[in-house]
């Protein structure tokens, strides 16, 4: 089991900026991807950017060039850096961590940007 929990969210200005942790516990050793999903009101969730164990990015295109996605020294945790935040980006983001044996979700963190 892999229990992930989210931090970082809120309220912010359009052009802002707000960085997003995620820390992992249980049986991390099997996480091989760690990522960023969100889902907005009405909408499907979509992924937004993950990154392997061994740092190969992955993101969607409408958040490249303004969000970063890394992992901590220790590996259980992932931040997700958020530039430029535009109010389309308004959601619940989730954390994931995906292993051989499924993907792991945490609870979300709501991010609300205003124009």
């Amino acid at each position: 089991q892999v229990q992930l929990v989210e931090s970082g969210g809120g309220w912010v200005q359009a052009g802002s900026s707000l960085t997003l942790s995620c820390a992992a516990s249980g049986s991390i050793f099997r996480i091989n991807v760690m990522g960023w999903h969100r889902q907005a009101p009405g909408k499907q969730r979509e992924l937004v950017a993950d990154i392997t164990s061994s740092g190969i990015t992955n993101y969607a295109d409408s958040v490249k060039g303004r969000f970063t996605i890394s992992r901590g020294s220790a590996k259980n945790t992932v931040y997700l850096q958020m530039n430029s935040l535009e109010p389309e980006d308004t959601a619940v983001y989730y954390c994931i961590g995906a292993t051989n044996y499924g993907t792991y979700w945490g609870q979300g963190t709501q991010v609300t940007v205003s124009s």
